[in-house]
C-alpha cells in the first residue's frame, strides 16, 4: 500500500455517489455488483464494491442490509495542493453542487486559500492552496 484510500459504505446509493465522483473528478470508475460478488445480503444490483482511480481515488460499497453507512463528524477528506488553484475551484464547485458549502474556498487570513463543503453523499471535504510564490523580478 503506497497511500491511504477512503472506503465509504453508501446506504444504497453507491452507483449514483461513485458515478458522482468521477464526474467531479474525471478518472476511471469500476464497479462491481452484490450479484457478481456472489454476495445474497442485499440487492443483486447493489454494489459490493466500486473503485474510482485517477487524479482523486476512492472506492466505496452499498452497506449490506442492515448495515452502518457513511456519517462524517470529526473528520474530513483533504485535498489541500493535491491540484492546481484553478481545478481545485472546479472541484469544490461541483462538489457543492447539491450540497453544503460550510466555508466557501478563498483566501484566509493566513495567507492559503481554502473551503469547506459537505456533498450530496455526505462526504466532508477540504480543499485549498497555497498562493503563488512571488517573484522579485530579477
Amino acid at each position: 500500500m503506497t497511500a491511504l484510500q477512503t472506503y465509504a459504505l453508501f446506504p444504497g446509493t453507491a452507483r449514483e455517489a461513485l458515478t458522482f465522483y468521477a464526474g467531479v473528478f474525471g478518472g476511471t470508475l469500476a464497479l462491481y455488483s452484490y450479484e457478481e460478488f456472489g454476495r445474497v445480503d442485499g440487492p443483486a444490483d447493489a454494489i459490493a464494491h466500486g473503485v474510482l482511480d485517477g487524479p482523486v481515488s476512492l472506492a466505496g460499497a452499498d452497506a449490506s442490509e442492515g448495515g452502518p453507512s457513511v456519517r462524517m463528524e470529526g473528520l474530513m477528506l483533504s485535498l489541500l495542493g493535491t491540484a492546481a488553484p484553478a481545478v481545485l475551484h472546479q472541484w469544490f464547485d461541483k462538489l457543492a453542487d447539491g450540497g453544503k458549502v460550510v466555508d466557501p474556498l478563498g483566501p484566509k487570513p493566513w495567507g492559503a486559500s481554502d473551503g469547506q463543503v459537505i456533498d450530496r453523499y455526505g462526504l466532508h471535504w477540504l480543499l485549498g492552496y497555497e498562493p503563488a510564490p512571488q517573484t522579485d523580478g530579477t
